[in-house]
């Protein structure tokens, strides 16, 4: 019990805790520095210049965590495949946007399209190799699942590219991303060792590794996740969600990724729909709060609670 969930965690926060020191001041020194919008919070301005690209320290935390217990753990191997599938669409994006100064980084038609290529060699591998049933386990109901056919493989691609982007979209404040996730990453591995799933040492990884990227990371951060991060972070979740047949709890426990995508959407939208008028302050919604005289570390607080209550009631639904 011992070896596969708390080791992996202690492997993780360590190999986290040792490469921030190193990476962080490589970063600085490739100039990898946050360029904040000068339309946005005012407040962010003094973040210019901040390095960007940290989630390499998450995911190679994880990735070597993982890879000592892959052999005995084949079940982590999806989940491997689209965290590290993700995470290297977030660096590519990132490298582009602030190495190569390429404002845009990836155009959104070559982000999605590598998004949806991550997205469908996870699902073969899923479907074919590991042969986990698109069966849904459905919250509340008493360990009931829905069967909903040939719709399961759209609604995974939904699924998995929602949450990724939802995941994306809330990086935006110091330790939002990381402190939300790390309580979702917690309460799968509860569930993962309850139910015996063989992938709980990518779980406790993934716990480990934010709890020493969070270090760096809380307020006021020396280090930016970047897309780096967020897009594999996305992925871990997405992935774990499937192979535990949980995609139906993404909507409990990352209901701060899909009020975040939300707000994004309805903020699109309204302003294209009114001709210039906004139905936020600002776009994603963390912000909004922001400016609406909310302190950066209290909209964090405040974001990570929820999800923690959210995370409770979702073990009641298990």
């Amino acid at each position: 019990m011992n070896y596969h969930v708390v080791i992996p965690v202690l492997i993780s926060f360590a190999l986290s805790l040792l490469m921030g020191p190193v990476v962080i001041p490589f970063l600085r020194k490739l100039k990898m520095g946050q360029t904040e919008r000068t339309d946005g919070v005012q407040s962010h301005l003094k973040k210019t210049g901040t390095p960007t690209m940290g989630g390499v320290i998450i995911l190679g935390s994880v990735v070597i965590t993982s890879l000592l217990y892959v052999k005995s753990y084949p079940n982590i191997i999806p989940v491997l495949f689209l965290t590290i599938g993700f995470g290297l669409i977030g660096f590519l994006d990132d490298y582009l946007k602030v190495v190569l100064k390429r404002s845009d980084g990836l155009y959104p038609k070559q982000k999605m399209a590598l998004q949806l290529v991550v997205t469908a060699v996870f699902a073969y591998y899923l479907i074919e190799v590991s042969k986990i049933p698109l069966t849904l386990l459905v919250p509340f109901s008493g360990g009931k699942y829905w069967d909903i056919g040939w719709a399961a493989v759209p609604l995974l691609f939904v699924a998995v590219i929602g949450t990724v982007n939802g995941a994306n979209f809330t990086d935006g404040l110091d330790g939002l991303a990381s402190s939300v996730t790390v309580l979702v990453a917690t309460f799968f591995t509860v569930v993962a060792i309850g139910t015996k799933s063989g992938i709980e040492p990518i779980t406790c990884a993934v716990v480990g590794a934010l709890l020493g990227f969070l270090l760096f990371n809380v307020y006021p951060a020396s280090v930016f996740m970047g897309d780096t991060g967020s897009l594999a972070l996305g992925g871990f979740v997405a992935g774990t969600a499937y192979m535990l047949q949980m995609p139906l709890f993404i909507i409990i426990v990352g209901l701060v990724y899909l009020v975040e995508v939300a707000s994004v959407i309805i903020q699109v939208t309204y302003f294209k729909k009114t001709g210039g008028k906004r139905f936020f302050k600002m776009a994603p919604i963390h912000h909004h709060f922001e400016l609406s005289g909310w302190s950066e570390t209290k909209v964090v607080a405040v974001f990570s609670v929820t999800t923690a209550i959210l995370c409770l009631i979702a073990l009641m639904g298990v």
